[in-house]
């Protein structure tokens, strides 16, 4: 990975609000990153001072081995999860403002 998307993917992260979160694909997307496992690959060599915990799978759970700590720093933001998994549709951050439609599925914004 070039050091261009590099600071493009940690700037997009940077930007994820409290309260909110994105998933990898959503980061991939307005990084311009190939796929969001070069997301999770920035976040895991270089992600310790970014906002990572705001970051979810697809399904909007958490990476297995982040479970507990990711869940604990969402929810002192005000992100709460049905169990493992939380609603993208009420928590995802929309950069462009945008809401969706309520028959809309979740999907990148």
């Amino acid at each position: 990975m070039n050091d261009e998307l590099h600071e493009r993917i940690r700037a997009v992260i940077a930007d994820v609000p409290a309260g909110t979160v994105a998933t990898y694909g959503d980061v991939a997307a307005l990084s311009g990153a190939p796929s969001p496992r070069m997301v999770g690959r920035a976040l895991a060599e270089d992600g310790h001072d970014l906002p990572w915990h705001r970051i979810l799978r697809a399904n909007g759970t958490p990476a297995p081995h982040l479970l507990h700590e990711q869940l604990e720093r969402l929810r002192a933001e005000g992100v709460l999860a049905d169990g493992e998994k939380v609603d993208l549709r009420k928590y995802r951050w929309r950069p462009n403002g945008d809401e969706p439609d309520e028959d809309e599925p979740p999907g990148l914004f």
